[in-house]
């Protein structure tokens, strides 16, 4: 039978918002395993202590924007509404039903006025990594890092095009250094003292926000971006650090900074890392071994111009410092360049009348010369590692890790677009996204492992019960069998035995 029900919500009901969210909800875990108390000693010195009217309280505001980007509301606005009409919402921030949810502006006003200036994000994404070390889910033993795009809240087509200095490789001091050395060690002179002039490259930049970098990439859409540098831990994939820098930035220039603070703010004793081709350069194979740590990089396939000899094809001689042709002619040592290379040249004599002169060398003076980094035994060094069965292993993991982290930010947390214009605030977001993430991941670990404990602990208790009624149904079943026999049999046996 049908029945009409009234639906006019007009009732009073006496309820408790503790009833009301459901007992696995995730902002309960969360609540559950991460002390946010640290928030308000860490702001404490950008309030004012006797004067002006009381504010939100720090660990409530930042609640807010940690329930934006965990559940992926990108505008502030809509996160208030969101808060106003969901109760596990208003459980997490300590609000009751009938408590008047801060306007949109509180949080923009906050982030424009009081923390512009401060590190506050960068210190609330340690400490969320630090409350994951003091619970053993982060070892630092082996790191894997990558980065990911996000598309700049700017049209890619208002820009202007200006000459800017390009990015400066970090090790550029110790290849300076190196390049002395090599040249005094063949007998050649130091190269004389340059003024160091920034490069400076023509680039597209943008009109609207341009702290953004124009990018141009294989298989990557064209535009301005900003590129978030992430590392994470392999144990259970806590995000270790995150940097952001423009999307025309190269993944290897921040790198080697990055690591070394890792391991002065965590104490990481970094053993190894797992990194894909684009990493690949020759700084960096240098600056794992200088930093004993051993890597597992992807393979970067060269440039090869079709129809003719590849490098591998010329062999390298450690004793002669030489490289020798198919043809078995030498290619001796002439000079070593500003970038690092040393330059071996063969006897024009010779490959004039080779047979594979048109497929060794375009040269007008029949002149072939192959080049070779003061670095380049550090990456054959590396690039061996990739083919040992540590060295799969560890690479094999990267996708499992850093990969899934990003995916889990694009997909769960709105990673895809930056949601503020300028690098910085850009960055801010970078490390509130990363430490949402690392939140819910101790959180879903810490109740996984309690549940684990109750399990065994359960098996503890039920164990002896098993046992014991395993005995009693072998001891039962021995009794029927007994009872079976006759006693006449019986009586025989005892008094004649075999």
């Amino acid at each position: 039978m049908l029945i009409d029900k009234d639906t006019r919500q007009i009732s009073m009901e006496f309820v408790s918002i503790e009833e009301l969210v459901p007992k696995d909800h995730l902002l309960r875990k969360i609540d559950k395993a991460i002390n946010f108390g640290f928030i308000r000693e860490k702001v404490r010195s950008l309030y004012c202590a006797d004067n002006g009217r009381p504010a939100i309280d720090p660990v409530v505001l930042f609640k807010m924007l940690f329930i934006g980007y965990l559940f992926g509301v990108r505008s502030e606005r809509q996160l208030m509404r969101e808060i106003q009409v969901n109760v596990a919402y208003r459980w997490f921030l300590g609000f009751g039903l009938t408590d008047k949810v801060p306007d949109a502006s509180t949080i923009s006003q906050n982030r424009r006025r009081r923390f512009s200036e401060s590190t506050i994000y960068q210190e609330i994404f340690d400490e969320i990594v630090v409350q994951a070390i003091n619970r053993k889910m982060v070892d630092g033993t082996v790191l894997y890092s990558d980065s990911t795009h996000l598309k700049a809240n700017a049209n890619k087509h208002k820009f202007v095009v200006r000459d800017v200095q390009k990015s400066t490789r970090d090790y550029i001091e110790q290849l300076e250094k190196d390049i002395t050395r090599d040249r005094e060690a063949h007998g050649k002179k130091p190269l004389k003292a340059k003024e160091t002039l920034p490069e400076i490259k023509e680039t597209k930049v943008s009109t609207t926000d341009p702290d953004s970098g124009y990018m141009v990439r294989e298989g990557k859409p064209k535009g301005f971006f900003y590129l978030d540098h992430r590392t994470v831990d392999s144990r259970h994939s806590i995000i270790t650090d995150t940097f952001v820098t423009p999307g025309n930035v190269h993944d290897s220039i921040p790198y080697l900074d990055r690591l070394d603070r890792q391991r002065e703010r965590f104490g990481f004793n970094v053993e190894a890392v797992g990194l894909d081709a684009g990493y690949f350069t020759a700084g960096i194979c240098k600056g794992l071994e200088d930093r004993d740590i051993y890597g597992a990089i992807a393979y970067r396939r060269p440039n090869h111009i079709k129809g003719y000899l590849r490098k591998s094809d010329y062999t390298y001689e450690q004793a002669t410092d030489c490289y020798r042709c198919p043809e078995g002619c030498l290619l001796r040592y002439l000079t070593t360049d500003r970038l690092g290379y040393r330059h071996y040249a063969s006897e024009p004599s010779q490959c004039r009348i080779c047979p594979l002169q048109t497929k060794c060398t375009k040269s007008a003076n029949f002149t072939k010369v192959v080049t070779r980094h003061i670095w380049q035994d550090q990456k054959e060094m590396i690039n061996s590692n990739r083919l040992t069965e540590q060295g799969k292993e560890i690479y094999r993991r990267r996708k499992e890790t850093v990969e899934r982290s990003f995916a889990d930010s694009k997909q769960l947390h709105g990673h895809r677009y930056a949601r503020l214009r300028g690098r910085g605030k850009v960055f801010e977001q970078c490390l509130l996204c990363a430490a949402v993430q690392n939140m819910k991941k101790i959180a879903l670990v810490v109740d996984r492992d309690e549940l684990l404990r109750l399990l065994k602990l359960l098996q503890l208790i039920w164990s002896p019960r098993k046992l014991y009624r395993k005995i009693s149904r072998k001891f039962n079943s021995l009794v029927t069998t007994f009872k079976q026999i006759p006693y006449k049999h019986i009586m025989t046996q005892i008094e004649n035995p075999a």
